[in-house]
């Protein structure tokens, strides 16, 4: 049976007890979301000890399904004041699964920084003497302390630092700090609680099946169905994530220079192609094809190196090559692998640093294609200088701080790599999803440029294709998949079925699609109503003005989804 452990900083107790009956059936974001509507003032100051700081696997975290070890981590955000769950891959989401805990709920704060340790025999709260270090070599330490086997959660100088774009660093295969809990500031709220690292020492047991022939027939379904994809099982491991980098450039939907334009001459220096070959020929430490957490088939994280092999990181996912990239007009993949590497260390978003230094660059602070001038800024939020934390808080605050007027962000966050006007299903869900702008939060861009399903430049149908998306976002992190299996999902509806078989069973429950369906409706019913709660109404649904009054691309796009269709998108019928 999986258990909750609570860990009470102010106190030094851990506690682990049975899953409460109100949170039964929740997993990943879906009890994420559920601890902090239930569990948090909504207006509670979300760096204050009152705000909470949740660790989930998914429903499905720790067994043989593929690619379902990715964990959830929820609070009250200090960027959007609202819900917040940001999702990463790596190992401790299937790690802690392997110790029977499906929830682990950090409360109150220390007074002295500290390290948790989890592991079969318990929880200890313990001093921390990493105070000062990046993510790279703080978590360096901790494996010399703790063994290689262990996994870790930690955060840089700028979670340290409270910054507002910080993120959790998650160790991924190699035992590296690559796989990043990136959006809302959650690193912040970890910092707030003087809380350095989480080590987590795994078991050696799989959680129990209640049907295992059945639960393994599903799982090689599963996995048929992602392997045959041309996306799941071809085009993610050939080409990461930018693999459709061209594409959205040619159909005018890649931002450009701070969202002034949709699309960028040197797009093609920063593609999934030259991604590929460039691994290739450099050879030495790159690796083409590698996953990022255990039972990974898609296989999208690659390892990029140097021109002397050397590694730098980890592949750059497409919205990291696109904010450092066409959004500051850098065509120059090794800067954004540099960029990518930094951002990891320090403990930032890259997004939402990328989104700010665009502004800098608008503002006449930086030069637009000056990669080694633009490094040299993030590189301030380690030295806690003024510009640093500015560029740290990310694009919103640096936004207000430099009197900016195109500053893309939906309640504080800022928008990933779809520009809204040219495709609008997008658009509508970075308007209305309740954890601000964010590409994971439903995939419309599939139906909008991929299939054609929804015209991309229309109006009709984009509600709906929204709300679909979102749902199913909602449903995917809840069971602790990768975002990316909903490729398979739009055209495969055997692998839908493939994923409700296996979840009855694993507990033995009856379920459908539809249950699936209910089920991400229910979390973003949670999510909506706490930010309703927290003073976040259907005014901040809203694009910002500039994307209906300046036009882009080639049929001079605005959006124009009207405010009425947006406030439709998340009332459920529950």
């Amino acid at each position: 049976m999986a258990n909750f452990l609570r860990i009470n900083l102010s106190t030094g107790e851990t506690t682990i007890s049975p899953v409460p009956d109100h949170y039964a059936g929740l997993g990943g974001r879906g009890l994420t979301s559920a601890v902090v509507a239930r569990e948090v003032d909504p207006l509670a100051n979300p760096l204050g000890p009152n705000n909470k700081l949740v660790f989930a696997p998914g429903l499905l975290g720790g067994t043989a399904c593929a690619n379902s070890g990715r964990m959830s981590v929820g609070a009250k955000s200090p960027l959007t004041y609202g819900v917040k769950e940001s999702n990463s891959g790596g190992q401790a989401g299937g790690h802690l699964a392997r110790l029977g805990l499906i929830a682990v709920i950090i409360e109150g704060a220390a007074e002295e920084w500290r390290e948790v340790v989890i592991g079969p025999q318990g929880a200890r709260v313990a001093p921390c003497r990493l105070i000062g270090l990046d993510n790279y070599q703080a978590v360096a330490r901790l494996r010399e302390e703790f063994g290689e086997e262990c996994s870790t959660i930690t955060i840089g100088r700028a979670g340290e630092l409270r910054l507002a774009a910080s993120s959790l660093a998650l160790t991924d295969l190699d035992g590296l700090p690559s796989r990043h809990a990136a959006r809302g500031g959650l690193g912040a709220v970890m910092g707030s609680k003087k809380l350095k690292a989480i080590v987590i020492q795994p078991g050696a047991d799989r959680p129990p099946l209640v049907r295992p022939n059945d639960f393994q027939r599903a799982s090689l379904e599963f996995t048929k169905a992602l392997n045959e994809h041309p996306v799941c099982g071809q085009g993610l491991a050939e080409f990461g994530s930018a693999a459709m980098m061209g594409l959205f450039n040619e159909m005018g939907s890649l931002p450009t220079r701070n969202f002034s334009k949709s699309r960028f001459t040197g797009y093609e220096s920063l593609s999934g192609e030259s991604l590929n070959q460039l691994t290739k020929s450099r050879g030495g430490q790159g690796r083409v094809a590698k996953g990022c957490m255990t039972g990974c088939v898609m296989r999208c994280a690659g390892v990029f190196p140097d021109k002397q092999g050397h590694r730098i990181g980890k592949w750059p996912d497409f919205e990291t090559m696109w904010a450092f990239g066409p959004n500051a007009e850098i065509a120059d993949l090794d800067a954004v692998a540099r960029y990518d590497r930094l951002c990891d260390d320090l403990g930032v978003d890259t997004i939402d640093v990328g989104g700010a230094l665009s502004i800098l660059m608008e503002a006449g602070v930086l030069k637009f294609g000056e990669a080694n001038e633009a490094l040299a800024a993030v590189a301030q939020i380690g030295e806690g200088t003024p510009l640093g934390r500015i560029i740290g808080s990310g694009a919103a605050i640096c936004g207000r701080v430099y009197g900016a007027i195109r500053v893309a962000e939906v309640k504080g966050q800022a928008l990933p790599a779809f520009d809204p006007r040219t495709v609008k299903g997008q658009g509508v869900t970075f308007a209305t999803n309740p954890q601000g702008a964010d590409h994971t939060a439903g995939m419309a861009y599939a139906a909008n440029i991929l299939s054609g399903q929804v015209d991309p430049l229309g109006v009709a149908g984009q509600a709906e294709l929204s709300r679909k998306t979102q749902v199913m976002a909602a449903a995917v992190d809840a069971l602790g998949l990768c975002a990316f299996v909903s490729f398979a999902f739009f055209d495969s509806p055997k692998a839908l079925t493939a994923v409700a078989e296996m979840l009855s069973a694993r507990y033995g429950w009856p379920t459908t699609k539809e249950d699936l369906d209910v089920l991400g409706q229910k979390v973003l019913a949670m999510e909506t109503d706490f930010n309703r709660r927290a003073g976040l109404t259907e005014a901040s649904d809203r694009l910002p003005e500039f994307f209906q009054s300046e036009a882009v691309g080639p049929d001079g796009a605005t959006f124009d989804v009207p405010a009425a269709e947006l406030d439709k998108v998340l009332k459920f019928d529950l």
